[in-house]
């Protein structure tokens, strides 16, 4: 009997001994399964791309994301996050849109960026100072913005000169030529409705502050030099005087005052001020608020000249002969 039951028992281990070993095989693969799993889900790639943007187009399915996605190695399996934001977020909740990485981040963080519209693209503070042209804009939005579209910005811009209001701004790296200009030109509209009263009063158009802004942001420094510098252009004008300020020549030759030539007065120029009578056919940069406050609202004086020295203080004169004393007084 003894016999017996050891041979049963015998056998039911020997039948056991391949079930158990079947079992323990598929523990093991169910398990290295959810490790692969957990992986892709919570661990990011290992040439993650820090620093890069990375566009879903509009109307960019979930695969089309996906396969955008491991293409520039930010995930490591384009069906594992099908697959994940399927069930978790939907078929339709990818957010078209720029996204900026700027560390590294698991599947899970990802999908949950990109169906949520999280870009979290920088903003970048640029600083556009008054009397800046487009040309200058462009340079200084070019260094904060090194892949910036500067050429664009310059074709697009240079009919909008002088109503590109210069200002502090904030905008994503990603900006275009087109979004920054929309920008600029929106903040001007906000802040010339604050002196349309000044411009109505003044019975001149706002074009014609505008340009004359444009020069005297050039020509003064300060709040009162900006308006009494504003009568005495403004009283050429009416005497048709030429007004005969060089600040007009970087618009036509790139030159300042202290390089230009008897020759470069009488260049051939719409914006040849020598030649010339009257304001000049546009404005040759972007005014602040205080140079077109100074446009539209002069300070008369009996001065009808006027010159700045080499520290930028203005010295007025009401005939031709003191200005001459000045000239050889102040600009050695």
């Amino acid at each position: 009997m003894k016999s017996y039951i050891k041979k049963t028992i015998e056998k039911m281990v020997s039948i056991a001994r391949p079930s158990r070993t079947l079992f323990c095989g598929f523990c093991f693969a169910i398990f290295l399964l959810v490790s692969a799993i957990l992986t892709g889900l919570y661990l990011p790639t290992f040439h993650f791309p820090v620093g890069a943007y990375i566009e879903i187009p509009k109307g960019a399915s979930l695969n089309q994301t996906a396969d955008i996605l491991e293409e520039q190695g930010v995930i490591g399996s384009s069906r594992l996050f099908r697959i994940y934001v399927h069930i978790f977020h939907g078929d339709t909740s990818v957010v078209a849109g720029k996204y900026f990485f700027d560390t590294r981040l698991c599947l899970v963080n990802i999908a949950k960026r990109v169906t949520s519209g999280d870009y979290r693209t920088p903003r970048v503070r640029i600083l556009i100072p008054e009397g800046f042209d487009v040309t200058d804009i462009a340079a200084s939005i070019k260094k904060e913005i090194p892949n910036f579209n500067s050429k664009r910005f310059i074709e697009l811009a240079s009919s909008e000169e002088g109503y590109l209001f210069p200002d502090t701004y904030l905008f994503y790296g990603t900006v275009t030529p087109e979004e920054m200009i929309a920008k600029m030109k929106d903040n001007f509209q906000k802040k010339i409705k604050e002196v349309d009263e000044k411009i109505r009063v003044s019975k001149k158009t706002e074009r014609d502050i505008v340009v004359m802004a444009s020069i005297i942001e050039r020509e003064a420094l300060t709040s009162a030099d900006r308006r009494i510098v504003s009568g005495i252009l403004w009283k050429r004008i009416g005497l048709e005087m030429p007004l005969q300020v060089d600040a007009v020549f970087d618009a036509v030759n790139g030159k300042t005052t202290k390089d230009l030539t008897l020759k470069d007065l009488q260049t051939d120029s719409p914006f040849n001020t020598y030649t010339n009578k009257g304001l000049p056919p546009g404005p040759i940069c972007n005014p602040g608020i205080d140079a077109i406050i100074a446009a539209a609202e002069p300070t008369k004086t009996a001065y009808l000249y006027y010159l700045s020295d080499s520290k930028g203080k203005m010295h007025y004169a009401k005939t031709f002969e003191e200005h001459k004393v000045n000239k050889s007084r102040y600009l050695k």
